[in-house]
């Protein structure tokens, strides 16, 4: 009977110690400051924002990292405040066991540029509106006609498949759309207009466009048609 109540007097002792030391190391951990901060970009290389910027977010009033103690930092209001930016999409922030704050930020990602007049803007992957950026242009599809920033959403699905596959994100370099709803589009190394219909079977449109093309790109005909005609599906009118 002794030795059973020394074995659970000595667990007891040890489970507290173990508590102590937990308790001692966080609080002293949470009492110290930060080391630095450090900005990661996923995806795309292209820098629609700074990290100068995304660092300004992270430390308001030009503080150092290192002036700012870890208790301090609040994870959550910090990626709320991030991905309030209308260039980034989505963000972690974090705090490593040395220091180190740490932002992963992941980018919009534009498939369209709009131009309405005076007003120009990008159409991101998920048919939101996304500002001009003054450090990088990307290279998509201009979009003009009757689009604006409410109605942008209508016609995300048609840019993503475009954006999504090679040989369309190569070529289509511009989409005109029509007080119908017809499209109209622009190959970036011929003087041909495509004459898209409206966005009903898009996939099959550009399937049908795309055997289309590779054939008649052998025999030089391209240079010969000034209308491509994919209203009908399964099948393509050309007119010179």
């Amino acid at each position: 009977m002794k030795i059973f109540n020394w074995t659970n007097t000595r667990l007891v002792l040890m489970i507290g110690v173990v508590i102590f030391l937990f308790s001692f190391t966080s609080n002293r951990n949470e009492k110290r400051k930060l080391t630095k901060s450090v900005v990661v970009f996923v995806g795309d290389n292209a820098l629609f924002v700074k990290r100068e910027t995304v660092n300004k977010l992270l430390i308001e009033n030009n503080k150092n990292a290192s002036s700012i103690g870890k208790d301090e930092v609040a994870l959550n209001e910090l990626e709320r405040r991030l991905n309030s930016n209308k260039m980034i999409e989505k963000s972690d922030v974090f705090v490593s066991i040395d220091g180190v704050l740490k932002a992963v930020v992941k980018q919009k990602t534009p498939v369209a540029r709009v131009f309405d007049g005076n007003d120009s803007f990008y159409i991101d992957y998920e048919g939101s509106v996304m500002p001009l950026s003054n450090n990088f242009t990307a290279r998509v599809p201009l979009v003009s006609g009757m689009i604006n920033r409410n109605n942008t959403e209508k016609y995300a699905q048609l840019f993503r498949v475009i954006y999504d596959d090679d040989f369309l994100k190569k070529n289509i370099i511009a989409v005109e759309i029509m007080h119908n709803g017809r499209l109209k589009m622009l190959n970036r190394n011929y003087k041909y207009e495509i004459d898209f219909g409206n966005s009903a079977d898009m996939e099959q449109k550009f399937k049908d466009y795309k055997a289309f093309f590779q054939k008649a790109v052998l025999d030089s005909s391209l240079y010969k048609y000034k209308k491509i005609d994919l209203r009908f599906t399964k099948q393509v009118v050309c007119t010179k």
